[in-house]
């Protein structure tokens, strides 16, 4: 496994031969589209594959996936798009082995809104264990507010991904309330009627476990939020389930603001099976230009995290998410846009724009002059900064990563993933 950063007057033609890869295969882990045009600057994954099959008349994935001794999952992995792709086609090259094989088992979980495209999570659930439908809330008495999530459970029930409810403070109007989050916290009544319908809702819905988000809850909150998580573990295990929280990124115990002091690491960790850390946000949709998720900021929260909870229970959060600011950046009234990022990466080639490479955040980023003459700086995710965020995994012994989101594709992110990390199957 090599990344190659693309130079002046390069092609995925002269690339390929350097490394000994053909171009479509090249295209294919990078999630690259015919007519395969690059930017200066543009990182791509090179991964060689040990063996090669074609495609016979006759063939299927499972009949394949048998012949090579893989899970089909293993296959779709290897093979980025095949799992969106309706049948084989005799003649079609398939990848069954890479030469670098990974040894750090690490799981992939991550968030979908009911609308994600159903090609998309196609073409990103072989990658994961887990997926969790964006979101069930609750009234004020405890009664659930549910999505419209159907539809993209059965799909990830296809491809063998457990599903986890999760909990947020979404009201019964459509908006995120912390208030409503302490009405019920601090109301027993309601706390268990919440934890009831809660567990009951994974029971019947055939969710694995439960995953509970609730933010700016402030310091008076944090002890009751805790006590909450507790009660509500022991009622999910005793149901057969997991519990998992979301917590806030920290890097201290007295870090002050209403984000953070709602969340106790310690008490959380104990209470819970896993909890997410939600490293992402430092670039933000109201913040001056900067990485949503800078390598250095990031390691100084997985720092703490791990002296307070056990690194086996946390999962990194990663960003499939990037953003474009138009300049000057003005604080009140400049509104980033959000864009994913390969959508980035487009964007970028479309404006004949370098793409730069901040060493300290280890993330790319680059500017361009947009039809209405304004300048706009763009920071997004690519594999080199991919690469830096699975290395923490790895150091500090994590349990894996939990995507914010699964509505966007990444390709070569989660072909990164597969051939840095040991995904189970």
């Amino acid at each position: 496994m090599q990344i190659h950063v693309v130079a002046a007057g390069q092609t995925l033609w002269s690339i390929g031969a350097q490394y000994g890869v053909a171009p479509g295969l090249l295209a294919r882990f990078n999630g690259l589209t015919e007519p395969y045009r690059l930017s200066v600057g543009e990182s791509l994954l090179i991964l060689k594959p040990a063996q090669l099959y074609t495609v016979q008349p006759g063939d299927s994935v499972y009949s394949i996936s048998q012949t090579f001794s893989l899970g089909r999952n293993e296959l779709y992995r290897l093979n980025p798009g095949l799992s969106a792709q309706e049948r084989l086609y005799p003649g079609q090259v398939l990848v069954t082995k890479l030469e670098d094989m990974p040894n750090y088992e690490a799981q992939l979980m991550g968030y979908a809104y009911p609308w994600v495209s159903g090609r998309v999570l196609r073409g990103i659930l072989p990658y994961a264990q887990a997926l969790a439908p964006f979101t069930y809330g609750f009234t004020e008495t405890g009664e659930l507010v549910r999505p419209d999530d159907e539809q993209m459970r059965a799909l990830a029930k296809d491809f063998g991904v457990t599903t986890l409810l999760h909990l947020s403070t979404l009201t019964e109007q459509g908006s995120f309330s912390a208030q409503r989050a302490g009405a019920v916290l601090e109301n027993e009544t309601a706390r268990a009627a919440l934890i009831r319908n809660t567990v009951r809702e994974m029971r019947d819905g055939g969710f694995a476990g439960v995953d509970v988000d609730f933010e700016f809850l402030g310091k008076a909150l944090a002890a009751s939020y805790a006590a909450f998580l507790q009660e509500l573990s022991q009622a999910v295990h005793t149901a057969g389930g997991y519990l998992m929280a979301a917590v806030a990124p920290k890097t201290s115990d007295t870090q002050p603001g209403v984000l953070y002091e709602g969340h106790d690491y310690a008490a959380i960790g104990k209470a819970v099976d896993q909890v997410l850390l939600m490293t992402y946000e430092w670039g933000y949709t109201y913040g001056p230009p900067m990485a949503v998720a800078p390598i250095d900021a990031v390691e100084r929260v997985v720092r703490y995290a791990v002296s307070r909870i056990e690194p086996g229970k946390l999962l990194l959060g990663f960003p499939n998410y990037a953003y474009d600011w138009t300049l000057p950046y003005e604080a009140g009234l400049t509104r980033a846009v959000v864009i994913g990022n390969e959508a980035a990466r487009q964007l970028a080639f479309d404006t004949r724009s370098e793409i730069q490479f901040d060493e300290t955040a280890q993330t790319p980023w680059f500017s361009y002059t947009g039809m209405d003459g304004a300048v706009h700086e763009v920071w997004f995710e690519d594999v080199r900064s991919s690469l830096a965020k699975f290395h923490l995994v790895k150091q500090y012994a994590l349990r894996g990563l939990g995507y914010w989101n699964f509505m966007r594709p990444f390709t070569a992110n989660f072909s990164l993933a597969n051939a840095a990390l040991r995904l189970p199957d």
